[in-house]
C-alpha cells in the first residue's frame, strides 16, 4: 500500500512546477506525436491519443516519477510494415500484446539486465539522442522548404534568447512556456509567415474512446502480431530504462526499473484500447520537463491531460502555436542532452571507453535504430572487459630441489584458459625439468566448466610425463566446481588440495 509520504513526495510536493512543466511538455509532444503517426504511417490522432493515454497512465504506473512517456519514432518505426500490410487494426493488437510482453518482462527482471548496460554506452546513447533530436529539427529550418524564410530563423533565435535569458531574471514560469506564449501571440497578430502546428497534420476532433482491435482472435493473428510485439517492447523497454538512468543522474535521486517495466506495459494497452500506438519513455521530453522544474508524477499526469484538453477544447489555437517556437525547444533540448565533457573525455578516459561511446553514437545515428546502437555497445564492453580479465593472469614457475611450484594468480575461464595450459606447459620442456609437480592456484579463480577442464588437461599430461602433481589453495567456490566437474581430480573439501 501507498504510504502517506510517499504519495506527498511523488504527487504534491512540487504542484505548481509540475503543473507548468506538464504543460510546456504537452506542447511540445504534439508535433512529435503527428511526426512519429507519420512515421509509422496512421492518422495523426494515433500519435496524439496514445501520448495522451500513455502519460496519464504511467504517472500512476510507472517508477520513475518525472519522466515522460509518449508515442515516440523507436516504437514507430518498428510497425510500419505491419500498418502497411495489414492495417491499423493489427497496429493496435500488437501493441497490447506489446504491453503483455512487457509485463512478463517486468515478472521476470529482466530490467537486471541493465546491469550489463555500462557508462561509457549510456553516454553514447544520450549524445546519439541529442544528435538525433537536433537532426530532426532541421526539416523545419531548410531554406527551400515551403513557410520557411527568414521570419523562422528570426523566431528561433528569439525564442532561444528567452529560453536561455528569461531564467536569468526568474523562474517562476518555465521560460519555454513563455517563448511559446509569446511567440503564438506574435504570430496571431502579425499573421507571420512561419509553420504552425496545423500544417503538421490535422488535429483530431472530440475525445478518445475505448475499443477493441478489429481483427480475428486466431493463432495465425497472433503468429502476425508477436515478432513486431516482442520488438516493440524490448526497444520500448530499452529506451525507457535507459531514460530512466538519465532522468536518475540528473534529479539526483533513485527509481524502480521492475515497476518501469510493468508500468511501461500497462500504459500501452491501454493507449491501444483507445486507439493509440505503442510508445515509452521519452529523453527529450523528459528533459524538458525535468529542466522546467517537474519532478513528481503530477508533471508526467499533467503533460497527458493538458494534451487533452488542449486537443479537445483549445485545437484552433494550439494549431497556430508556431513550429520556430518549438524547434527552438527541441534544439535547447539537444545542446541540454548531450554530454559535453564527453569530448575531452576522449582523450582522457581509457581508450576502450572511448570506442565503445564512439560506437554507440555512430551506429543509432547511422541507422536511428537505438536498439542496435545500445547492442553494439554492450557487445563492445564485453569484448573489451573480457580481454581486460583476460590478460589480468599470470603464471609463475619456481625451482626448489626436486619440486616445481606453478603460482597461478588472476581469473581463469573460458577466454584464458589457453594462456593458462601454456603457462602450465610440459615440465618436461623445461631446462631444468623437476619430478615433483606443485599446482599453487591460492590466488587465482576457477569460474566455469572450461576452467576446470583446463586444469584436469594440465595435472593428465604432467602425470603422462611421469610427473607427481599436487594442486593446493583451491578457494571453496573454485573447490565444488573441480569437485563437481573434474574427472582427472576431485579438490578434497577438506584440506583444499588434490589428489586425495
Amino acid at each position: 500500500m501507498l504510504d502517506r509520504s510517499t504519495l506527498h513526495r511523488d504527487w504534491f510536493s512540487n504542484i505548481r512546477a509540475d503543473l507548468l512543466a506538464g504543460l510546456v511538455v504537452a506542447l511540445a509532444l504534439i508535433p512529435e506525436a503527428i511526426g512519429f503517426s507519420i512515421i509509422a504511417g496512421v492518422d495523426p490522432r494515433v500519435g496524439l491519443y496514445a501520448s495522451v493515454a500513455i502519460a496519464m497512465v504511467i504517472a500512476f504506473t510507472g517508477g520513475r516519477p518525472g519522466m515522460i512517456s509518449a508515442a515516440t519514432a523507436a516504437v514507430a518505426v518498428v510497425v510500419v510494415p505491419l500498418v502497411r500490410d495489414y492495417g491499423v487494426d493489427y497496429l493496435f493488437a500488437a501493441t497490447i500484446l506489446m504491453g503483455v510482453f512487457q509485463g512478463i518482462a517486468a515478472l521476470l527482471r529482466l530490467d537486471l539486465l541493465m546491469q550489463f548496460v555500462s557508462r561509457s554506452v549510456i553516454t553514447g546513447f544520450v549524445n546519439a539522442l541529442a544528435i538525433l533530436i537536433f537532426m530532426a529539427q532541421l526539416p523545419q529550418l531548410d531554406p527551400t522548404a515551403a513557410g520557411i524564410g527568414w521570419t523562422t530563423y528570426a523566431m528561433v533565435a528569439a525564442a532561444l534568447a528567452m529560453i536561455y535569458l528569461i531564467p536569468r531574471l526568474t523562474s517562476a514560469v518555465p521560460s519555454p512556456l513563455i517563448a511559446i506564449v509569446v511567440l503564438t501571440a506574435l504570430t496571431i497578430w502579425l499573421d507571420a509567415p512561419v509553420n504552425t502546428v496545423a500544417d503538421m497534420g490535422k488535429l483530431p476532433e472530440g475525445l478518445p474512446y475505448f475499443a477493441l482491435p478489429n481483427v480475428p482472435l486466431t493463432w495465425d493473428t497472433l503468429l502476425i502480431i508477436a515478432p513486431y510485439s516482442a520488438t516493440m517492447a524490448a526497444v520500448g523497454l530499452l529506451e525507457s530504462l535507459l531514460t530512466a538512468q538519465i532522468v536518475d543522474d540528473m534529479t539526483h535521486t533513485g527509481s524502480n526499473k521492475r515497476r518501469e517495466s510493468a508500468g511501461q506495459g500497462a500504459a500501452n494497452v491501454v493507449a491501444a484500447l483507445f486507439g493509440g500506438m505503442g510508445g515509452c519513455a521519452m529523453i527529450g521530453q523528459s528533459v524538458i520537463n525535468v529542466t522546467s522544474g517537474g519532478r513528481g508524477r503530477l508533471s508526467t499526469f499533467t503533460a497527458g491531460a493538458a494534451l487533452l484538453i488542449l486537443l479537445a477544447l483549445l485545437g484552433d489555437l494550439v494549431g497556430q502555436v508556431p513550429m520556430p517556437a518549438l524547434v527552438a525547444i527541441m534544439i535547447m533540448v539537444s545542446i541540454g542532452t548531450f554530454s559535453w565533457n564527453s569530448i575531452p573525455n576522449i582523450a582522457k578516459h581509457p581508450w576502450q571507453s572511448s570506442v565503445v561511446m564512439l560506437t554507440t553514437v555512430v551506429v543509432v545515428v547511422a541507422t536511428h535504430n537505438l536498439a542496435l546502437g545500445v547492442l553494439a555497445g554492450v557487445i563492445l564492453s564485453g569484448v573489451f572487459f573480457t580481454h581486460k580479465v583476460m590478460t589480468m593472469f599470470e603464471v609463475v614457475r619456481e625451482r626448489e630441489g626436486d619440486t616445481a611450484t606453478y603460482r597461478a594468480k588472476g581469473q581463469i575461464f573460458y577466454a584464458s584458459v589457453e594462456r593458462f595450459e601454456a603457462a602450465l606447459g610440459p615440465e618436461s620442456i623445461q631446462p631444468d625439468p623437476a619430478p615433483h609437480v606443485i599446482i599453487d592456484v591460492r590466488k587465482a579463480h576457477f569460474w566455469d566448466i572450461s576452467a576446470v577442464g583446463a586444469l584436469d588437461k594440465v595435472v593428465e599430461r604432467m602425470r603422462r610425463n611421469g610427473r607427481s602433481v599436487q594442486v593446493i589453495g583451491l578457494n571453496r567456490a573454485s573447490a565444488d566446481l573441480v569437485d563437481k566437474f573434474a574427472l582427472t581430480d576431485k579438490t578434497g573439501v577438506e584440506s583444499g588440495l588434490a589428489p586425495h
